[in-house]
């Protein structure tokens, strides 16, 4: 599943050539990925709208739109999330219709299109899921204090409190576990037991880690033209997916790059986990007072 950089290498694509054009149409033809919103009221909410920058909050999408006689802002928006394998690009409007189309905005000479092959993605005028997220990793306002207090009193393993999106916004199972490498903190710590100096390498791993992903995925490593390259054809591993960049995330096996033992797996909530033990200690705290 796309996490926070994915998204933002999308988010940016898009804004090379979204904003600014008038929908003259809306077609659907996929409505599941809309709910709540019924398809009749997408196409008259957005039909003669102007597209604003698109934004990304978390692993979701917020596209913007001004409505003749609105200021900016003040129009409609909508919530739209990859989902697993979904794909949105701007196209020439006389482009071959994708198999797989959700949802077509007529631009004129172009047409954006959103593509999802296993229909997990989304595409809605309800905003609700984005009240529900935790501070932007990436956002001046997110510190370790913050960090700290959206972990505060947490008994699961560090590794699954990173995955809540309710905790922290945009993390998921990849960075989640480069993080932690990085910060050389086991996944299973329990994320409320996190020592300040802990939290205070955690932060600044994470940022690390998203904002490496976001340079490859924009320059060299990837082609941001095609936003399928995260993940491949219909959700494949393709050879644009940045494994190769990757410290110990699907290395189970091979030498850690810092001290050479083996990365091992484990699984949590229902997800793989890659770790090497001996730079990423279980209970350090422990074992000093041995």
């Amino acid at each position: 599943m796309p996490e926070l950089p994915e998204v933002e290498w999308v988010v940016r694509s898009l804004n090379r050539t979204l904003p600014g054009k008038t929908v003259r149409d809306v077609t659907v033809l996929r409505p599941r990925p809309l709910r709540p919103t019924a398809p009749d009221l997408l196409r008259t909410t957005l039909t003669g709208a102007t597209t604003q920058p698109v934004e990304r909050r978390g692993k979701f999408m917020i596209f913007r739109f001004t409505q003749p006689g609105t200021k900016k802002g003040q129009g409609p928006l909508v919530c739209a999330h990859l989902g697993m394998t979904g794909r949105m690009d701007v196209v020439p409007n006389d482009a071959p219709i994708p198999k797989h189309l959700v949802v077509s905005l007529d631009l004129g000479r172009e047409r954006f299109d959103f593509v999802d092959p296993r229909g997990f993605g989304r595409f809605s005028l309800d905003a609700t899921p984005l009240d529900r997220l935790g501070p932007e990793p990436l956002s001046d306002a997110f510190t370790p204090p913050v960090l700290a207090e959206a972990m505060k009193g947490s008994k699961q393993a560090i590794k699954v409190s990173l995955l809540d999106q309710s905790r922290l916004a945009g993390v998921g199972n990849i960075y989640a576990s480069e993080s932690l490498f990085l910060a050389g903190i086991h996944p299973k710590r329990p994320a409320g037991g996190l020592r300040e100096p802990e939290l205070v390498r955690l932060h600044a791993a994470i940022q690390t880690i998203l904002n490496e992903a976001i340079a490859s995925g924009s320059h060299e490593t990837a082609d941001p033209s095609n936003p399928l390259f995260y993940y491949g054809e219909d959700g494949a591993s393709g050879s644009n997916s940045g494994a190769q960049r990757f410290r110990v995330y699907d290395h189970a096996g091979e030498p850690c790059p810092r001290c050479g033992k083996p990365i091992e797996r484990l699984v949590q909530a229902a997800r793989s986990t890659f770790f090497c033990a001996g730079c990423q200690p279980l209970r350090p705290a422990a074992a000093k007072r041995r």
